[in-house]
């Protein structure tokens, strides 16, 4: 089980309200690079920047293979600048529900492979929902709690699913604002990352559409061809639970960093 991270006295940030805030949509900027490779190294270095702002911030971490290199970017330059993570905190994004603890298709086990080791992040600095927990409804509480003392994110980094769930929130008639367990459609429990298991999760835990908008910055990574036509309806500017992505374009600081395979039809 992951370690709670401690409280750091910092000054208060203000809460995005989505409730508050103009509805404008398509505010989204967008980056389109030549592949993965010129995307990661967009991404990387944006988010390097905004490291050395601040060097107590709370980044909040998606997995799968779209953000990897970008991580692994950041890593090189934790070995060369290591004073730039030295007070990071990371916050992971969600988990597969019931998967073994050290399970090497968790989240968990993604994180301190390629973020958690190479960036130089203490345990007291980590958390996020632990894989194996028994009591899901208390488990959420626990990073609801967490995230209400210790929020909000600073940037959070998020991949677009096919199906364009956000995190584990997947698309329904509602979405749900706070940390939950959430039940997966047969498209996320296809996903690569538990390719080995012989049963795989039916639930994941995730935190909310409500903690990922306060977040202060949004980062979208996305990459190439199968996930051009979710691209292509994220810029549509039609907003709708059962495409979760869509509320992106709400946010007042959401950036897409995506490759010319994603983008080939972007409108």
């Amino acid at each position: 089980m992951t370690n709670t991270v401690s409280t750091v006295e910092r000054p208060r940030r203000k809460r995005f309200d989505l409730m508050q805030t103009p509805m404008e949509p398509n505010r989204m900027k967008v980056e389109i690079c030549t592949d993965h490779e010129a995307m990661s190294a967009a991404a990387a270095r944006r988010i390097a920047r905004e490291f050395g702002r601040d060097r107590r911030l709370l980044v909040c971490l998606a997995t799968g293979s779209t953000p990897a290199r970008a991580y692994e970017l950041l890593g090189a330059r934790a070995r060369k600048s290591p004073a730039l993570f030295d007070h990071l905190r990371v916050l992971k994004l969600d988990e597969w529900a019931g998967l073994p603890a050290g399970d090497p298709g968790s989240s968990e086990a993604y994180l301190r492979r390629r973020v958690v080791r190479p960036w130089g992040v203490s345990p007291r600095r980590f958390v996020g929902f632990a894989t194996d927990s028994s009591r899901p409804r208390l488990e959420c509480e626990r990073i609801q709690n967490w995230l209400a003392r210790n929020g909000p994110i600073d940037v959070c980094v998020l991949g677009l699913g096919s199906n364009g769930h956000l995190g584990f929130n997947e698309p329904g008639d509602a979405l749900r604002p706070i940390a939950h367990r959430a039940l997966l459609s047969e498209q996320t429990r296809a996903h690569p990352m538990v390719s080995h298991t012989v049963v795989k999760p039916k639930y994941g835990l995730t935190l909310g559409m409500a903690e990922i908008f306060q977040a202060r910055q949004i980062l979208l990574l996305v990459s190439g061809a199968h996930k051009r036509k979710a691209l292509n309806r994220l810029f549509r500017g039609e907003i709708s639970t059962q495409f979760p992505a869509s509320f992106l374009s709400l946010h007042p600081q959401t950036t897409v960093f995506c490759d010319c395979a994603a983008a080939a039809q972007i409108k």
